[in-house]
């Protein structure tokens, strides 16, 4: 027989445990929530910012209609196929379009499943789903593989790495894959947010960017900012270092969302320096003056 106090104690940490197996399975049940922010509505396009652009209708494999933007360049060195982060929707990227513009580049965007104009809901099935219905229309337009960076900031870097792994794998390489701003894998970022939560077991979109560079050898540009409040820098630079192919790392200045456009030459000429590696049908291009990216989100 226990006594008062025994039985007390038991009782409180009975609660204690009924409570925590609940904030577990709430956690399960609403990460989505915690991981994806997509808006809906569009907010400008790359007319705006002064570039020419055609409206994409992209199917995925699940059978999700997708939207996106190609803005073809006249003299293009190569294509970039454009995975962006978890917030927003293609509409906030217009600085970035007119940095790649200003490098030389041809760039398809698309929102993922339920960003934007697209339809559906976003998952890391979803997400891949829709990388790969981009990287199918370039194919079917005649864009060659070996002509192609993948490019992918934050959650986008995941996308774009498990894109990536998975063309190569079926011998159709891309010239280069960009990774800025991304983590690990989300058990990793989740492991050092929720420490007292068995986040590892609870994970149910894992986007494992580390794993999926495992085995992988095109050229590679890491891109990360010691100052990114979201995403440490110490997962870019495990993914970095964890990765065997032929790589470069390019530190930024500034937070998670805005480092890229702080940094300013350090970035754009970081990115040139990339492109002149690669071999691929445009010849070397001086980088252009950050300054004049247009409508920042």
């Amino acid at each position: 027989m226990y006594g008062p106090a025994m039985t007390s104690f038991l009782k409180i940490a009975s609660i204690l445990a009924v409570m925590y197996l609940c904030l577990a399975a709430w956690v399960y049940l609403t990460q989505r929530r915690l991981l994806y922010f997509p808006t809906r509505s569009v907010v400008a396009t790359p007319a705006d910012a002064g570039l020419a652009f055609e409206d994409v209708l992209l199917v995925n494999g699940l059978g999700t209609e997708l939207h996106g933007w190609w803005l073809p360049h006249p003299k293009a060195r190569f294509t970039l196929l454009f995975c962006h982060g978890n917030g927003g929707n293609i509409s906030h990227r217009l600085e970035s379009l007119r940095i790649f513009h200003d490098l030389g580049l041809s760039v398809l965007i698309f929102d993922y499943s339920g960003y934007g104009r697209s339809q559906g809901e976003p998952s890391e099935t979803a997400t891949r789903a829709d990388a790969r219905a981009a990287w199918d229309w370039l194919f079917e337009r005649g864009v060659e593989p070996g002509s192609v960076i993948v490019f992918g900031r934050s959650l986008g870097g995941a996308v774009a790495a498990g894109l990536a792994a998975q063309v190569v794998a079926q011998g159709a390489a891309p010239a280069g894959l960009i990774v800025e701003s991304t983590f690990t894998s989300v058990p990793d970022m989740g492991a050092r947010l929720y420490p007292w939560l068995p986040v590892r077991l609870l994970a149910r979109d894992r986007y494992d960017a580390a794993e999926a560079l495992t085995g992988l050898r095109i050229p590679a540009l890491f891109v990360h900012s010691p100052a990114d409040e979201i995403v440490p820098h110490a997962l870019g630079r495990a993914l970095f270092e964890g990765y065997q192919g032929p790589k470069s790392f390019l530190a930024l200045r500034g937070g998670h969302n805005d480092g890229f456009l702080l940094s300013g030459r350090d970035y754009t000429d970081g990115l040139a320096r990339f492109l002149d590696s690669l071999s691929g049908p445009g010849a070397p291009l001086s980088a252009p003056d950050p300054a004049r990216a247009e409508n920042p989100a």
